[in-house]
């Protein structure tokens, strides 16, 4: 390829200006951003709220003699280039996250230019932009003219082969043993330089007209196969966790081990796991059983989306908690809002009230139509990531159905046990409830929330198939979902029970009041509270929308959120009886997460593959 001139570089390139050459540290750039892509990839770890990946060159931290294109990932030389001290670096956006672990980057060379000055490396915030890349301390580079490497000095130490015109020229930083090395066209040529420190910069240097380079940050496939050797320091990391020595013997840790998940399931209110583990591994319960199941009970209130009940019950078994706990008592009101829009709170329930309810509806003044509004898919089925054996479910609404009975549809079971194949049976609104209040908590296996097997499925607490299969496949079709009963219903024919009292929606215009004298009586007696304040105007946030479900704050009705209130009202009940808010399992993960964000902070790349979810799987 024919060198390329300064003039006529000028013009066949769209250029950016600068009028500084120090190093005065990169910031954050505008302009146009690549794509992810691959860099989502390899460095998983990374949060790049608090550590943002390197992206492009820098539009201000670079000197005057370079030029940058293609979005910024181009470089070109607009200097004069006679001697040396015509030489210009510039350098990434950001800096390499400890957290990538292993760091790769690479630069093809669009042009050699006159001579062929160029070197690509890595350099801190504070290094001058006026030399190539290794000449200065804290800089390090591989020059495309003489092959050679060049630490922190002005001498180079022979290295590799020359690069030029067509050569793409790989850089990679192995931020776990402090090494970096290059590729040339895909060929790996060893270790260049060793003891990094933290906080470098990609950084390219140009020196004589004509040269031209483009940076590869991960935006297209690398020539270098760089996955294949982060697998290999992964898998090496991943082998130093699993052969740490333990210094105790087997039998102490082990009984640690147990205590821990024992007091989990405790905690948690799992009562049948945690006797049988007690019993199994001669163990105490830290909790008597009455206690676990009030727990329990409450938990699987909040659970189905039933926070008034909720509520009662935990002034009814606990006296005088929430009044001392106001923080616990405005999140289970703010949640009870929410539950009371959505139609699961017994206090308002849209099942039978949503059809006629003016706040759901999109009314149509010119010509009088009226358009119901249904949930999404969402809100039909989840699973709890605390409670595992727990599905949520929620009934869908359908249009144009009208009636004051809920009928069972065909092949499912009843709440008595009977199979919908017999006689259609019948129950009116008040038999159906009563029969769902006493049946909740009839046994005390339908007060254990955890798994058990029944033919090859997984089960619920009462003994109902929750509608996954040991396999991981889901029992039942799009179509059908597992009531909070039991019962399979299927979507397409199972009727919704209407209202047609508008006194529903003056019932929660009202309780949004309260709501709202509660939350201004908090903020006289303990400040302003930005969580609460956000959290109530999220939750009113749901009347503005014709379809709360669908609208930019429908998330809010998914019945996963209903897990921190059952956390904190949890850790509250147990805090009252002098036992732990968290159990130590969760405790000792925290901290685990919290060294690693601190290994990121002190420079220790290791922590990018040391993944606490990863380890315990």
């Amino acid at each position: 390829m024919a060198n390329i001139t300064s003039s006529s570089s000028s013009s066949s390139f769209e250029l950016t200006a600068t009028t500084s050459c120090g190093g005065a540290g990169a910031g954050a750039d505008g302009g146009h951003q690549p794509p992810p892509q691959q860099q989502t990839v390899l460095y998983p770890m990374v949060n790049e709220e608090d550590t943002p990946l390197p992206r492009q060159w820098s539009t201000k931290d670079r000197c005057n003699y370079l030029g940058l294109a293609q979005n910024n990932l181009r470089v070109l030389y607009k200097g004069s280039g006679k001697n040396h001290k015509d030489a210009a670096s510039v350098r990434a956006t950001h800096p390499i996250p400890t957290t990538c672990g292993i760091y790769y980057f690479e630069v093809k060379v669009i042009s050699k230019g006159r001579d062929g000055y160029m070197g690509i490396g890595l350099s801190a915030p504070s290094v001058s932009l006026n030399k190539l890349p290794g000449w200065d301390k804290n800089s390090y580079g591989y020059h495309g003219d003489d092959g050679n490497s060049f630490c922190c000095s002005g001498t180079g130490q022979p290295y590799g082969p020359t690069f030029t015109t067509g050569d793409v020229v790989g850089c990679c930083v192995n931020l776990i043993d402090g090494t970096c090395f290059y590729t040339k066209n895909g060929i790996h040529l060893g270790i260049a330089f060793r003891d990094l420190p933290a906080n470098l910069y990609p950084t390219v240097g140009l020196q004589t007209p004509g040269e031209v380079i483009e940076a590869n940050f991960g935006q297209t496939p690398f020539a270098f196969r760089i996955n294949d050797y982060i697998k290999e320091w992964e898998m090496k990391i991943r082998m130093k966790i699993d052969n740490f020595q333990v210094p105790n013997s087997k039998g102490e840790w082990q009984m640690a081990l147990q205590k821990i998940v024992l007091t989990y399931l405790i905690h948690h209110g799992y009562y049948a796991s945690a006797k049988a583990l007690a019993d199994s591994t001669r163990q105490e319960l830290s909790e008597d059983k009455a206690s676990i199941q009030n727990r329990q009970k409450i938990q699987k209130l909040i659970l189905s989306g039933r926070i008034g009940e909720a509520i009662e019950t935990t002034d009814r078994l606990y006296p005088g908690l929430l009044q001392k706990n106001r923080s616990v008592l405005f999140m289970l009101k703010c949640r009870q809002f929410i539950e009371m829009v959505n139609g699961t709170d017994d206090d308002v329930n849209f099942s039978k009230s949503s059809a006629n309810n003016p706040l759901f509806h999109d009314v149509n003044t010119s010509s009088g139509s009226m358009t119901t509004c249904s949930p999404p898919a969402f809100a039909s089925h989840g699973s709890s990531p605390i409670h595992p054996g727990y599905q949520y479910h929620q009934q869908p609404q359908q249009q144009g159905t009208s009636s004051s009975h809920v009928i069972l549809p065909k092949n499912s079971r009843s709440p008595n046990g009977l199979s919908s194949d017999s006689p259609r049976q019948q129950l009116s609104v008040e038999e159906e409830e009563e029969r769902r209040r006493s049946n909740m908590f009839d046994s005390e296996d339908e007060m254990d929330l955890t798994e058990m097997e029944e033919d090859g499925c997984v089960v619920n607490g009462n003994g109902a198939p929750n509608g996954t299969c040991l396999n991981g496949q889901n029992h039942f079709t799009d179509r059908e979902f597992v009531d909070d009963k039991g019962v399979v219903v299927d979507r397409r024919t199972r009727p919704v029970v209407y209202s047609e009292d508008y006194a529903v929606v003056e019932r929660i215009l009202h309780f949004g009041r309260d709501l709202h004298a509660m939350a201004e009586q908090m903020k006289r007696e303990y400040g302003d509270n930005e969580t609460n304040n956000k959290a109530l105007k999220d939750a009113f946030s749901l009347l503005a929308y014709s379809d709360p479900w669908n609208s930019p704050v429908g998330h809010q009705l998914n019945p996963v959120q209903r897990e921190p209130v059952c956390t904190a009202l949890n850790s509250a009940i147990l805090d009252v009886q002098g036992f732990p808010k968290q159990p130590p399992l969760e405790v000792a993960i925290a901290q685990a997460t919290q060294c690693l964000k601190l290994m990121s902070k002190a420079g220790i790349g290791s922590c990018a593959f040391a993944s606490v979810l990863d380890t315990l799987h």
